[in-house]
């Protein structure tokens, strides 16, 4: 059976990559040790990866890394959001999926391990490109070839238990860290000038802090809003409980000076971002 192996180094990922056979297919997972649902995507990957048998050439190839420590192996991905699996064939992006749901993960890889071409979708050459905010329309594209590769058309999923794994979702997502950010772009490139000024006051006072880039998934982007009964975007999140939005973050500081004290890491002065 197959097992994954935990990649911690630029080196050791590159040499990985070039040592894998053109058919193989690469399941890559990126995670972070502060985020409770990759602890749970870790047990999944673990059974599925026992499923498949080792052989040669490898049919498949698992690995882990952390999205923090190999920050350039994340940023070639656009790894917005942990857990992210990265599916990858002759050096293609074949699929993403972001988010914790084991059906999705499930279908996804056993889609791509069916088959051995080198080239299992027309859209693998736009999976790389663009900036953050063109991955929702990866993942979208993934779920129609998905669909594709499975013959028959799904059945229609019911609305209200959509709504429901969504919610379990979007639950899980707000306490992936103590301090949560649901921004428009990234901490490194903002996409709008109230999430750069939420990043700022997050820096400012050198809070610990998990983000989330809701222009790369337009279900959270558009759940969060009714889970969160807040319809604008940056939302921060402590403890799983909403903060509010730009304003209402400047008045918990202005009323509480130490308001982010007990999540505040100092670290060369600098705050540590996901």
């Amino acid at each position: 059976m197959s097992t994954i192996k935990e990649i911690t180094s630029l080196a050791e990922w590159e040499n990985h990559l070039t040592s894998l056979p053109p058919t193989t297919l690469l399941i890559v997972s990126f995670h972070a040790p502060w985020a409770a649902p990759c602890v749970q995507m870790a047990t999944v990957l673990s059974t599925l990866a026992a499923e498949y048998p080792v052989t040669s050439p490898p049919t498949t190839s698992w690995v882990s890394i952390n999205a923090e420590e190999l920050s350039d192996v994340s940023e070639m991905y656009n790894v917005t959001a942990v857990p992210f699996l990265v599916l990858i064939r002759n050096n293609r992006v074949l699929e993403t999926v972001s988010g914790s749901s084991a059906v999705k993960v499930r279908n996804a890889i056993e889609s791509y391990a069916k088959s051995t071409a080198p080239a299992d979708t027309s859209a693998a050459s736009t999976a790389t490109n663009g900036q953050s905010s063109s991955v929702g329309q990866q993942q979208q594209s993934g779920t129609q070839q998905n669909e594709k590769a499975g013959g028959a058309a799904e059945e229609e999923v019911d609305p209200v238990k959509k709504k429901e794994e969504l919610f379990k979702r979007l639950e899980q997502l707000v306490k992936a860290a103590p301090v949560m950010l649901f921004m428009k772009g990234t901490p490194s490139a903002p996409q709008c000038g109230f999430s750069r000024q939420m990043v700022a006051i997050l820096r400012e006072n050198a809070v610990k802090y998990g983000f989330f880039n809701i222009l790369a998934d337009d279900e959270v982007r558009q759940g969060l809003k009714e889970f969160a009964d807040w319809p604008t975007y940056p939302q921060l999140w402590v403890d799983g409980e909403l903060v509010g939005g730009l304003d209402i973050v400047k008045e918990e500081l202005e009323n509480n000076a130490d308001f982010f004290k007990p999540y505040s890491v100092k670290t060369n002065g600098d705050a540590v971002t996901a």
